[in-house]
C-alpha cells in the first residue's frame, strides 16, 4: 500500500502521567496505523517489513531501520506491503512528544534552543539514514526499556542525534508548498479513493468509477484529488505502479516482462517510460544497480525487450 497525502484523521494523543511523552510499538495491521494527524511531534522506527511512507505530498519507500520526524499537522501514514491475512508482528516503534511545550523551557534551559532548526524542519517531515539512523534506532528501544530520569536523558540523546545530522544523512520529505486539509468530509472521500485503489492497483483503474462513487463530476474530482493530495490521479497511479515495481525488481526473480504486467501495465514500452519518469533509469540498470540479478526467470526474449536501447 502506499500513496501521497490525503486528509487526514486527527489522532488523540494522551501521555501516560508518568512520562513526558508517548513510547509504544506495535503490529500492522494496527487501528491507529492510518493516514492521520496530530499536535504532537513523532518519531517513528519501522523495524521489519516494507511499503510506502506517505508524508504531506511525499510518497517514498520504507524498509527495516527507516527513522522520520513527523511534526505538528503533518498527514503521514506508513502503509506496509502485506499478503492476504498477513501480520507483521512489533513492526512499528512510536514517540510522540510536545514539541512546543519543550522548546518554551528554553527561558530556563537555553541550550533546548538547539532543537528548534529540527523542529522546523519536522513540519514537513524529516527522514533520517546511515550512522544516525541505527543511532536513533537504538536510542528509541532502549527508551522503551527505561524508566525515570535514564528514560528522559535517553530521549534528550535521541532528539540530540536527529539534531546533529548532516545533510548526507536526512532529508525533508514533503513540499515547501504543501498544505494539508484535514476536515471530516475530505478525510472519508480521499479514504475511499485509496480504497478504490489499492484494492486492484494492476487492474483498470478508472477516475470516472470513483468520481461516480463520491458523486462528483470528474472534473470536480480532479480539482478536488490535486488539491488535497498534490498529484492529479493519474500521477498518483503512476508513482503507485512503479514503486511497487521497484519492490518486485528486488525482492523476485521474475523478469522484467512478468514485473510489468503484474503492476498493471498493458505493454513493456509505456512500462520502460513511466519508470524511465520516476526512478531516471530503466528497469534493468535499477535492479543491477542495487545488487539483484535477474536469475533464471528473467531471461528470454520478453525480459531481454524490456529495456529497448
Amino acid at each position: 500500500m502506499e500513496f501521497s497525502e490525503k486528509p487526514s484523521d486527527l489522532e488523540v494523543i494522551l501521555n501516560e502521567p508518568q512520562h513526558s511523552f508517548r513510547w509504544y510499538e506495535h503490529d500492522y495491521p494496527f487501528p491507529l496505523a492510518r493516514w492521520n494527524h496530530h499536535p504532537e511531534f513523532e518519531i517513528h522506527l519501522i523495524r521489519r517489513g516494507t511499503g510506502k511512507l506517505l508524508a504531506g505530498d511525499y510518497i517514498g519507500h520504507f524498509g527495516p531501520g527507516h527513522v522520520a520526524l513527523i511534526g505538528p499537522g503533518l498527514p503521514h501514514d506508513w502503509i506496509g506491503d502485506l499478503a492476504p491475512e498477513q501480520c507483521i508482528r512489533g513492526r512499528d516503534l512510536v514517540l510522540q512528544f510536545d514539541g512546543e511545550s519543550l522548546l518554551r523551557l528554553r527561558e530556563r534551559l537555553p541550550e533546548l534552543g538547539e532543537l528548534q532548526p529540527l523542529f522546523e524542519r519536522a513540519r514537513r517531515g524529516v527522514e533520517f539514514t546511515g550512522q544516525t539512523a541505527r543511532h536513533a534506532a537504538r536510542l528509541l528501544e532502549a527508551i522503551g526499556r527505561a524508566a525515570g530520569l535514564r528514560r528522559l536523558l535517553l530521549f534528550l540523546s535521541l532528539l540530540e542525534t536527529l539534531a546533529r545530522a548532516g545533510a548526507a544523512e536526512s532529508r525533508t520529505l514533503a513540499s515547501p508548498h504543501y498544505s494539508p486539509r484535514l476536515d471530516s468530509l475530505t478525510t472519508r472521500r480521499i479514504n475511499q479513493v485509496f480504497d478504490y485503489i489499492l484494492d486492484d492497483l494492476a487492474g483498470e483503474i478508472r477516475l470516472s468509477v470513483i468520481a461516480r462513487r463520491l458523486r462528483m463530476s470528474e472534473p470536480a474530482f480532479s480539482r478536488f484529488f490535486k488539491r488535497t493530495t498534490g498529484h492529479t490521479f493519474v500521477d498518483l497511479i503512476r508513482k503507485l505502479r512503479i514503486q511497487r515495481a521497484c519492490r518486485l525488481l528486488l525482492q523476485s526473480r521474475q523478469s522484467i516482462a512478468d514485473i510489468c504486467f503484474q503492476v498493471g501495465y498493458g505493454n513493456l514500452s509505456n512500462f520502460n517510460r513511466h519508470f524511465r519518469h520516476e526512478m531516471h533509469e530503466t528497469p534493468s540498470e535499477y535492479r543491477r544497480r542495487l545488487g539483484q540479478s535477474p536469475g533464471p526467470a528473467a531471461s528470454g526474449s520478453a525480459a531481454a525487450s524490456a529495456d529497448p536501447p
